[in-house]
């Protein structure tokens, strides 16, 4: 089974009781000093990784108010005013804060077009959600196929992309998929790929650090919580990042969903890391295995941090409700039918 590859009593977080060291990479702290300088990332001769204490916050707090960035639900809003479907979109859909996506490869632009986004989130006082998707043989040649030419040039990319991200707290949700489908890769290269996910959060920590970063864990209907916790465990998740991520583009339903991240985080061991669900098309369950553009959907819980588990930090619409999946369109398009259908229309 796999998942769709497109481009979401109060909660109190854990108070952490100790300092974890995260690996803060000496190449990428170099190329960190130009933030316009995006090339391939080359190893410093005759330089370790560094292990740098970093006090981690206690998950993220209660009020926090994530940040709704327009996006192309926004734009449809805006130019169709005499649509008969356009208050329920509105109303269920475009006024929901979703995840921002960076799934195309343009290393010249990163920076601008992540701080354009972190800018007016932070000037705001809100929490805005990032989602880089652009790793090396992203969806194995599904239809969201793409992404850097190789990982020189991915780990440059992410170089520009953490040089955007300003010194305000964020949510990066890194990479989808890229652990729970791995079945195009050989062991190489998987080993490969998990390296380089692990030295791109050691990027985005050293860039800014209160963001916050979540690993791919796939969803309930995928991996076991015990195959899934050790691949995480292969990608750096522990020692980089501050949490997993669960049910991107998917449908599976919150309560499954908790659970499986609470089994995942207790094969993980570590009571620092938490985890996100994504909600955004969840809230009739899924439709057997279907994962591509299901009819019969609707939108899920909106985004909070009011999650009821005190292993989850929130609930977002990591996935933009209305984007499709690749069926009923191409990957990414905007659908106002499909985003009708999940508004409740």
């Amino acid at each position: 089974m796999r998942t769709p590859h497109t481009p979401h009593t109060p909660h109190t977080p854990h108070a952490r009781s100790r300092t974890r060291p995260r690996l803060l990479f000496a190449a990428a702290a170099a190329a960190l000093g130009g933030l316009l300088s995006f090339g391939p990332l080359a190893p410093a001769q005759g330089t370790a990784p560094q292990e740098t204490p970093r006090e981690d916050a206690a998950g993220l707090p209660a009020g926090t108010v994530f940040h709704n960035h327009p996006g192309a639900v926004h734009d449809w809003v805006d130019a169709n005013p005499g649509d008969a479907r356009r208050q329920l979109i509105e109303e269920r859909i475009a006024d929901q804060p979703q995840g921002i996506w960076f799934a195309t490869y343009q290393p010249d632009s990163v920076t601008q077009d992540v701080a354009a986004v972190t800018g007016p989130a932070a000037a705001a006082g809100e929490v805005p959600v990032l989602v880089p998707y652009v790793l090396p043989d992203r969806d194995c040649g599904g239809a969201s196929g793409g992404g850097a030419p190789d990982f020189p040039s991915y780990l440059g990319w992410t170089q520009g992309f953490a040089a955007g991200l300003g010194s305000d707290p964020v949510v990066v949700i890194l990479e989808p998929d890229a652990i729970a489908l791995t079945d195009c890769l050989d062991d190489s290269q998987v080993a490969q790929r998990f390296s380089a996910l692990g030295e791109a959060a050691g990027i985005i920590h050293a860039a800014n650090p209160q963001a916050r970063v979540y690993f791919d864990a796939g969803h309930s209907g995928w991996h076991s919580p015990s195959v899934i916790a050790q691949r995480l465990r292969d990608a750096g998740a522990v020692a980089q990042g501050d949490g997993i991520y669960t049910n991107t583009s998917n449908y599976h339903t919150t309560a499954d969903e908790t659970a499986f991240a609470e089994a995942v985080l207790g094969q993980l061991g570590d009571p620092a890391l938490q985890a996100v669900i994504d909600t955004s098309r969840n809230g009739n369950g899924p439709r057997g295995s279907e994962w591509c553009d299901p009819v019969g959907r609707l939108v899920g819980e909106s985004p909070t941090v009011n999650t009821g588990s005190a292993r989850v930090d929130a609930y977002l619409w990591i996935k933009r409700p209305g984007e499709l999946d690749g069926c009923a369109g191409p990957a990414g398009q905007f659908s106002p039918e499909y985003a009708f259908e999940l508004a409740g229309g």
